[in-house]
């Protein structure tokens, strides 16, 4: 699979793996994976994080080392300063679910689908860090 340079680092064609963090729930993370080979979570096979409840500080810099792309869930992100900076400093490219209301599984798998090609194209195209606010809407830039 062939890469290019971004501002001095490598962007593969499409992301390796994309880590869904545990605030999606484990039902959601399992089920993309049964339909995705590049989706990888938190105590799935493969994955370097073993326990679900892994603090951000602790799993955030693994993840930013394999340069996986991350999907979470967090409604108040922009508010939450030392989320943001581990986000900024682990180098992630982060999607971020952050629609207001509670999530059923099936309405964060049906915005997941629907959102899916545009997480992709944004995570080949942008080199991290950043935060993209994922909700019913167009995505947007947070950082």
């Amino acid at each position: 699979m062939g890469g290019s340079l971004r501002q001095g680092r490598l962007v593969s064609r499409w992301p390796t793996y994309f880590y869904l963090d545990a605030s999606l729930q484990i039902d959601v993370c399992r089920a993309f994976a049964l339909i995705r080979d590049d989706v990888r979570y938190p105590t799935g096979p493969d994955c370097p994080v073993t326990a679900f409840a892994t603090l951000d500080e602790k799993w955030l810099p693994i993840i930013g080392k394999e340069d996986w792309v991350v999907i979470m869930r967090d409604k108040r992100i922009r508010y939450r300063e030392r989320e943001k900076a581990a986000l900024m400093e682990s180098g992630v490219r982060a999607f971020c679910l952050t629609g207001a209301g509670q999530y059923t599984k099936w309405r964060t798998v049906d915005l997941l689908v629907r959102k899916w090609s545009e997480i992709e194209s944004k995570a080949e195209l942008q080199v991290g860090p950043y935060i993209e606010a994922v909700t019913q809407g167009p995505m947007r830039r947070i950082i």
